[in-house]
């Protein structure tokens, strides 16, 4: 009987990685990967890792067929949003949770009316959708309808989603249809102050995805061949966090990365005492934060401003005397390939990987503030409890890599000298150690039981 091969394809911004799943056995067969080639045409390098793949099935089976193809793209940079709002605090900072939920990277946010010299920051800006909200429904109608004019007398050439006050949706639609501006249109991304509501939002900005940014990313060619890419890498790891998390399983995942660090969380995060309010927006269930400034090549510069010295002399312990520390940091942001092989190396890499874990951590989760009243002692929450989360699950190549990645992940624990921040109390960690977490999001899209089923086996306990 022949092996029924399920293929999903990543074209990450350094590598395109495949993954060949036995349907069946419910097992990864083959991995390979290959240099992406974005610069020059991306099928050379899918090909390269597609022959490697092919020949090592041919030697593990007998018989087989690749039924689908599937495929993720954070290639050329990912997904780059600019967001548009009314009140930073609300719809603007609604329209940036929507939009980096969606697997994006938000590159700019713009709140009331957009003046002349936004628009021409605009212009000079390198980004995919213009995401445009304002008002809730019933609330502000001027704002969203100025903007809207302002970019239609500009001529924005990018894709722009409308997902403001539903009441003057049609009146915005006409506006962009008279300038030829290409729009598509979502439910408000906040209808009522605080109440968030980014499912709708998300689903456009993938269809959009899907219709425009391959085209522009010079992907057009790989088509015929692989499928449509149907989502941004990022969205495959979330949807795969999602997938793991089911019944009632909150789980955080930590992607650290040579440019970023990002923190997807699945859960409610609700505040669980009748002591705690929950103060300003609600945030999603599936979040995601994008730290641009906590990486481990690109933006390792960033990651040495973003922390203390102190913090970095603790985590290399008994190494700090013997290494130039700001000396190291400068290196590895000018050496972006830079591979650690010594044992100095390889402990400075470690250090910089609590850093982000940490930093990250610390900005994802949601907060406590006590408030003294003549009721006795209160507390506002802010963001998400995320102190009963079940999993932690880490990757990326550092924690994958790693000799003692518990050593990095031990640093989202929650701290009993700073209780008001709501981290993972007692949460197992799991290590994707062979990559499969994109891979999983995209099998989820269609079989998502073989999907939640290869993770349980493969994630590595530690």
């Amino acid at each position: 009987m022949s092996s029924r091969i399920y293929l999903s394809i990543d074209f990450g911004s350094t590598y395109t990685k495949l993954t060949a799943i036995d349907l069946d056995k419910e097992e990864i067969i083959s991995t390979a990967r290959a240099t992406t080639t974005v610069k020059t045409n991306v099928l050379t390098g899918f090909n390269m890792a597609f022959e490697e793949l092919t020949k090592s099935l041919k030697d593990k089976l007998k018989d087989y067929e690749i039924v689908k193809k599937v495929a993720c793209s954070s290639a050329a940079g990912g997904l780059k949003i600019i967001a548009i709002g009314l009140v930073p605090e609300l719809t603007t900072e609604a329209a940036k949770k929507a939009a980096l939920s969606s697997g994006g990277r938000v590159v700019k946010t713009y709140a009331f009316r957009l003046s002349p010299e936004d628009m021409e920051e605009i212009s000079s800006l390198d980004y995919d959708i213009l995401l445009l909200t304002g008002g809730t429904n019933g609330g502000n109608r001027e704002y969203i309808l100025d903007n809207a004019r302002t970019l239609a007398e500009n001529n924005i050439k990018k894709p722009i989603i409308i997902a403001g006050n539903e009441e003057v949706k049609e009146e915005v639609e006409k506006i962009f249809k008279s300038h030829n501006i290409e729009y598509y249109s979502s439910e408000n991304v906040m209808p009522v102050v605080n109440k968030i509501n980014v499912l709708p939002v998300k689903e456009v900005i993938r269809e959009v995805f899907m219709n425009n940014i391959i085209k522009a990313k010079g992907m057009e060619s790989i088509q015929e061949i692989v499928g449509n890419i149907i989502m941004p890498t990022p969205t495959a790891v979330m949807m795969a966090a999602e997938v793991f998390s089911q019944d009632g399983n909150d789980t955080i995942v930590i992607d650290i990365g040579g440019a970023t660090t990002d923190v997807h969380s699945i859960g409610a995060g609700l505040p669980k005492a009748n002591n705690i309010q929950l103060k300003g927006m609600e945030e999603p269930y599936s979040k995601r934060t994008v730290e641009g400034d906590l990486g481990m090549r690109y933006s390792a510069l960033a990651l040495y401003e973003a922390t203390s010295l102190n913090k970095i002399r603790e985590y290399l312990g008994s190494k700090d005397s013997k290494i130039n520390i700001r000396e190291n940091f400068e290196f590895r942001h000018e050496n972006p390939d830079f591979v650690s092989e010594t044992e100095d190396d390889i402990i400075f890499d470690e250090m910089m990987a609590m850093l982000c874990t940490e930093i990250a951590i610390d900005r994802h989760v949601g907060t406590l503030e006590s408030i003294f009243s003549p009721m006795g002692t209160l507390f506002v929450q802010s963001g998400k409890d995320l102190t009963d989360v079940k999993y932690v699950i880490g990757t990326g190549g550092i924690i994958n890599n790693s000799r003692d990645p518990k050593k990095i992940l031990d640093l989202c624990l929650y701290d009993e000298n700073n209780p008001l921040d709501l981290k993972p109390k007692y949460p197992k960690f799991l290590v994707d150690k062979t990559y499969i977490m994109s891979a999983m999001g995209l099998l989820a899209s269609d079989y998502p039981d073989i999907a939640y089923r290869i993770m349980k086996k493969y994630l590595v306990e530690i």
